[in-house]
This record gives C-alpha cells, sequence and structure tokens, in this order.
C-alpha cells in the first residue's frame, strides 16, 4: 500500500492549523493584556508612592513653616517688654540731658545764683584740699577783668590756714566760668570750673532729678543714669 506524498502521516489539517494559531494568538492576546495590567498597577502604584513622598514633604515644609512661624512670634512677644523698657530708658535719658542741658546755660549764663560768692567758694573748696602753701588761680577772661583784684583776699578769708599767698594768673584760663587752682610750682592743679564741677556732681545730681521727675521709674532712671555715666567716663 502506498502513500499519499500529498497527505503524509500526522499531518494537521487547515481546520486544525486554524485552531492552534487562534489559540496561540489568544494566548498571546493574554499574556500581553496580563502585562499591561502588571506594568498599569506598577504604575499607579509608582505614581501613589509619589504623591505620598510629595505630600509627606509638603506637609514636614508646612510643620516646620509653622514651627518657624511660631518661633519668630514667641520672639516677638518676648522682645516687647525689653524694647518698651529701652524706649521708656531713652525718653527718661532724653528729659535728663534735656535738664542737664538747661543747667549748664543757666550756670554760665551766670543765672539765679550769686556768681562772685560761687567763685569764691569754688577757690576756697580747692585750696582747703590741696597741700602747700602758694596758689594760682586761673579764672575766664571776663572774670579776670571783673574779680582778678580782689578774689585772692576774698579767698584767703575763706580758708583757716596760715601763711598762704594766693595769687590771680595773668592769662585768662580757657573756661567759661568758674575758677582753676593750681599749685605755683604747678604739681597740683584742682579744676573747679562750672564745666567741670556739672559733670563731676551730675551723675548725684541727675539721680535725684529723675527721682522726682519720675517717681514711678525712678529705678529705670538711676540706671539709664548709671549706664549713661559709664559710658561718658
Amino acid at each position: 500500500m502506498t502513500q499519499d506524498r500529498a497527505n503524509p502521516p500526522f499531518a494537521e489539517s487547515p481546520r486544525q492549523v486554524d485552531v492552534l494559531r487562534e489559540e496561540i494568538l489568544a494566548d498571546a492576546r493574554r499574556q500581553a493584556e496580563r502585562t499591561l495590567r502588571r506594568a498599569k498597577r506598577d504604575a499607579e502604584n509608582l505614581v501613589k508612592q509619589a504623591q505620598a513622598e510629595t505630600d509627606k514633604a509638603h506637609q514636614e515644609r508646612l510643620a516646620a513653616a509653622r514651627t518657624e512661624a511660631e518661633r519668630r512670634h514667641n520672639l516677638i512677644l518676648a522682645a516687647i517688654p525689653i524694647e518698651e523698657a529701652r524706649m521708656r530708658a531713652a525718653r527718661i535719658e532724653d528729659i535728663l540731658n534735656r535738664v542737664r542741658e538747661e543747667a549748664r546755660k543757666r550756670l554760665l549764663a551766670r543765672d539765679g545764683f550769686d556768681y562772685r560768692e560761687t567763685v569764691i567758694h569754688l577757690a576756697a573748696e580747692a585750696i582747703s584740699r590741696m597741700a602747700g602753701k602758694r596758689f594760682v588761680l586761673e579764672l575766664a577772661e571776663r572774670d579776670l577783668r571783673d574779680l582778678g583784684d580782689t578774689l585772692p583776699g576774698e579767698v584767703h578769708r575763706r580758708i583757716d590756714r596760715d601763711e598762704l599767698e594766693i595769687s590771680v594768673a595773668p592769662e585768662p584760663a580757657k573756661i567759661e566760668g568758674g575758677v582753676v587752682v593750681r599749685d605755683d610750682e604747678g604739681r597740683q592743679l584742682w579744676d573747679n570750673s562750672l564745666a567741670a564741677r556739672l559733670e563731676r556732681l551730675w551723675p548725684a545730681a541727675r539721680r535725684a532729678v529723675a527721682s522726682r521727675l519720675f517717681p514711678d521709674e525712678a529705678q529705670a532712671a538711676d540706671n539709664a543714669c548709671r549706664g549713661q555715666y559709664s559710658k561718658e567716663r
């Protein structure tokens, strides 16, 4: 029995070939769909993860911003009493400086007090605190003309010391009032000019003025006075 060459053994029929092809294509489509679904899920998960990370970073930035805002707010609140105290002290200081300037102007204008008696007292006070017997009084140009002739004798009478020799320097001193006393050898000098006298007395005087002008803030005024005087010194 001869075998038909057109129909070899185990040959598939056309119908079987079509069915096989369809099954292969269907399986390929299923695998492709599964791959696409898996890729879609992975992509969605990546998007969600990225969104979560973005939201977390955003929340962290918001939290950091709120913390910083609260810190600055607390700093501002804490600074308010300090700033109020500083402004109050500056206001007090300004008023006290104006009082001192007015006092200086009145002293130099010789207003409201016996100027001649003041110069005698200032010279006698200086000499009483200095060692020696011979002293020279240095006066402002105006006082040299008005007081120079009689001042040594008047000062001598105020000092309970024997054998004193008091004279007036022939040249005017570079002061606006009061007196500068030195011994005849120039080893001792006592500046009792009005400006120097005010400078030495002002710290105590300004505390008294502050206590009177600002009785409720006497301590603040005293601190302001001490601080300003320390800077000036």
